[in-house]
């Protein structure tokens, strides 16, 4: 009784297995790939399954053609609309197989292994073919811009690199622009974003490694680094991090930030982007690694550190003394934004004795007759100030000047002259906005938004006392996060003093021999003895 019902097992997984082998006798698997469906040697019947994988899409094209003197071998073109080059595949592709192919040598008993060869030899003049013996990862290259070509009696495919859509043109960066350097910035287009690093990089090291990501849009996603300056385990870390990514569509490099940092809850951004190429090719020759995702002008790099994001491309075409003198300013206004208004607060409610006289007699007769406790005005003049800048982000450019202008001039006046709020908060308010927008990254500055209004909070309830509580807070957090393994707050700490040299001051070029601490084992950037020194005249007797 107990030995029959295990006896049985084996033979119902036995038969099981039999049944599932006849229904997939049919199909063959095609290499490197799940089971899919291979390409036959009916081109009616491929071209069904075509139809049958894309639907009835107007986009899709399908060119039927008969090519041999006496038009006895048929074929198609198979290609999208708005993804390719029509004239490249009218005159390279069409012409050549409809007048200048006879394929009766090529195709006299079936598919020859060098048939395709020939045929390209012969006629299409097109550089980048192969041969594909799957319709699945055929169409898959069709979705993508390229041609397939398809012939009568060949269970091949020919895949055809003619892609050619439209793409915006290299334009001035507006996320970074800056008065000295290069202006381009990076478009939508992979391929030309690549081609931008490749023209400034022309190390044969450098590397640039594809990969697809997403189920449902099948998006390219580049990575890049040069080889010998990078860590390897860095680029181990992001290959792991990207094949783990399972998502229907990446859409821009936003996604692949979110899936890919160290730590998910933290305001503060792990993972640099920007649009600038100088900027990436500088990240790239200290040892980070940069992602490019096919449809975004915003370009990836990792590991970022803390004083990465208080650095401007300006910053290395300018003279040094003056570079160093705008980080400082920065990392005042970084303060300045932060603390501010809570300072403001903390002071007026729990440390006005600290103020001079002439100075609380000021802010006390301001405030007369305005309704709101102090707290409360620095926060709905807080969120005013937001609104209004976003407001003016997302409205067209003169619409949103007007906007700013209104904001500013008369609301703000009004609201003053109606004893809504006070002069010196109005004050406050605008000094904390201006010494925002000194941040040269954007994501990184709006990382102070919220923790501005947890500062508002602290020093509401413990003055200025909770205000350093806030600061030792943020510091341990900070000093705990890691992007792809690196400190976040290196080379502060742990502190070394040569990646000192291009955080808190911006050493001369001669000077700065090593790269940045921690993120490559190849430190050495450039020999010493590159000082210029001056040339001393001859002495002249007279």
């Amino acid at each position: 009784m107990f030995f029959f019902p295990r006896l049985r097992k084996p033979k119902q997984q036995n038969k099981s297995n039999s049944i599932s082998s006849l229904k997939s006798r049919g199909k063959q698997k095609c290499p490197g790939d799940e089971p899919a469906l291979p390409v036959f040697k009916s081109l009616e019947k491929n071209l069904e399954e075509v139809q049958h994988k894309l639907g009835n899409s107007t986009d899709i094209v399908v060119r039927r053609f008969v090519m041999g003197k006496e038009n006895n071998h048929a074929g198609a073109l198979i290609y999208v609309d708005g993804l390719v080059d029509k004239d490249m595949v009218h005159e390279q592709v069409l012409k050549p197989l409809i007048y200048s192919t006879d394929p009766t040598d090529l195709i006299m008993h079936g598919f020859f292994k060098d048939t395709f060869k020939r045929l390209e030899n012969t006629g299409i003049l097109v550089a980048d073919t192969r041969e594909e013996k799957c319709i699945n990862k055929a169409l898959e290259n069709v979705l993508e811009g390229q041609t397939l070509v398809i012939l009568d009696r060949i269970p091949s495919a020919w895949i055809l690199d003619t892609r050619g859509w439209q793409s915006r043109a290299i334009q001035e960066s507006t996320e970074n622009p800056i008065i000295r350097g290069p202006k381009e910035s990076f478009v939508e287009t992979l391929r030309l974003n690549t081609a931008m690093l490749r023209r400034r990089i022309h190390s044969p090291d450098f590397r640039i490694e594809e990969r697809v990501i997403g189920k449902v849009t099948k998006t390219a996603a580049a990575v890049c680094y040069i080889e010998g300056i990078v860590d390897p385990d860095v680029v181990k870390e992001t290959y792991r991090r990207l094949n783990k990514i399972e998502i229907d569509g990446v859409l821009d490099t936003g996604y692949l930030e979110e899936l890919m940092q160290d730590h998910p809850f933290t305001p503060f951004p792990l993972m640099a982007h920007t649009d600038r190429p100088d900027k990436v090719a500088a990240n790239l020759l200290e040892g980070r690694v940069a992602i490019i995702v096919d449809g975004s002008p915003a370009v990836l790099t990792a590991p970022s550190v803390f004083m990465e994001f208080l650095q401007a491309s300006e910053d290395y075409y300018e003279r040094f003394i003056v570079s160093t003198l705008l980080r400082w300013i920065r990392i005042l206004a970084l303060f300045i934004a932060l603390t501010f208004p809570a300072l403001y607060v903390g002071v007026v409610g729990y440390h006005v004795e600290t103020l001079p006289p002439s100075l609380m007699v000021s802010i006390a007769a301001g405030r007369e007759g305005t309704p709101f406790p102090v707290v409360v005005e620095a926060f709905l003049i807080g969120a005013s100030f937001e609104i209004l800048r976003e407001a003016g982000l997302r409205l067209p450019k003169q619409v949103g000047q007007a906007v700013s202008i209104v904001g500013v001039l008369i609301i703000g006046q009004a609201a003053v002259e109606a004893d809504i709020f006070s002069p010196i908060m109005v004050i406050v308010a605008a000094f904390t906005a201006i010494a925002s927008f000194t941040i040269p990254n954007y994501s990184f500055a709006s990382a102070f938004v919220p923790l501005r209004l947890i500062f508002l909070i602290m020093a509401s309830l413990f003055g200025v006392f909770g205000i350093m509580v806030g600061i030792i807070a943020i510091a341990v957090h900070l000093a705990g996060l890691r992007s792809f393994g690196v400190p976040y707050l290196a080379p502060i700490t742990p502190a070394r003093f040569a990646g000192v040299k291009d955080t808190l001051v911006r050493v001369p070029w001669w000077f700065m021999r090593n790269r940045p601490v921690r993120l490559t084992d190849n430190e050495i950037r450039q020999p010493k003895g590159q000082m210029p020194k001056e040339k001393k005249p001859k002495h002249q007797g007279g």
